[in-house]
Formats: structure tokens, sequence, C-alpha cells
């Protein structure tokens, strides 16, 4: 059940995580889900003009941090346990970069999500992360 609209969690990232910015914006959330938009700039490239992993990264975790929060509401002590990402393809370098997380599985303690980023106007995906999320306890959050 969604906890959280998309204006809310807008506000709670600017508030409690205002350098997730740097990895994208939110453009949609629902229920268990989120979308992210990255506008691709010189300080994303690595050398030979791809977008740099930690970028993709960054993109895709905050991503999943949207969509679990979308779950359980605004817990900003909720962290990153577990990362994997698959680079599958080089992604555009003039070309935003999309985020589509969803969450597999929130449990009481933990919350697993995959995320697919793609370039902008290309159907195949250019990354595809699973990352597991540990949630505090209620009194500590």
């Amino acid at each position: 059940m969604q906890v959280m609209q998309l204006e809310e969690m807008q506000q709670f990232l600017l508030d409690h995580f205002p350098q997730g910015e740097q990895y994208g914006k939110l453009d949609e959330l629902g229920d268990g889900w989120s979308l992210m938009r990255l506008a691709v700039g010189d300080d994303h490239l690595r050398p030979g003009g791809t977008v740099s992993g930690p970028t993709m990264m960054g993109l895709a975790d905050v991503a999943v941090y949207a969509a679990l929060l979308s779950r359980i509401g605004p817990v900003a002590l909720a962290v990153t346990t577990n990362l994997n990402i698959n680079f599958l393809r080089k992604p555009k370098p003039n070309a935003d970069l999309l985020a589509r997380a969803e969450m597999l599985k929130v449990g009481k303690r933990l919350g697993v999500g995959e995320v697919a980023v793609y370039s902008e106007g290309d159907e195949d995906p250019v990354a595809h992360a699973t990352m597991t999320y540990a949630i505090p306890d209620k009194g500590a959050a």
C-alpha cells in the first residue's frame, strides 16, 4: 500500500537527502516503484564519453530508496546493505538516464528492489541493479 505520494517524497528527499539530487530527480512514484531522471552532464562522464559506473549506481540507489519509502513512509535511516549492478551497454552521453525501480519484497527489517537504467529514447537497459535496504526499528526512525 502506497503511503507517500510524489510531492511528499520530493519534499522529503530535499529535506533529508539533498545530496541525492546529484544522482537525479524523482519524476514519478507509485506503490512500491519509482522513476528517476538524471540529466547527464560532463561531470557524469568518464574517459571515452560513457556515463560513469558510480553515477549509475547512485541513480539506481536513490530510485530504490524512493520506491521503498513509498511503502514504509518517511524513514530517513533506511540504508543500503547490498547493491549489485550489471552494466549491460554503453549509455548515450547526450541523453537523460532513466531509472525505473520496483520493490520485490518489503518486510519488517529488509526491503529488496530492482532497477533498470535506460538512456532516454532507448528500449534496452544500459544497467540492471538489485539491492537490499535495511529498515530500522520504528523507534530508531
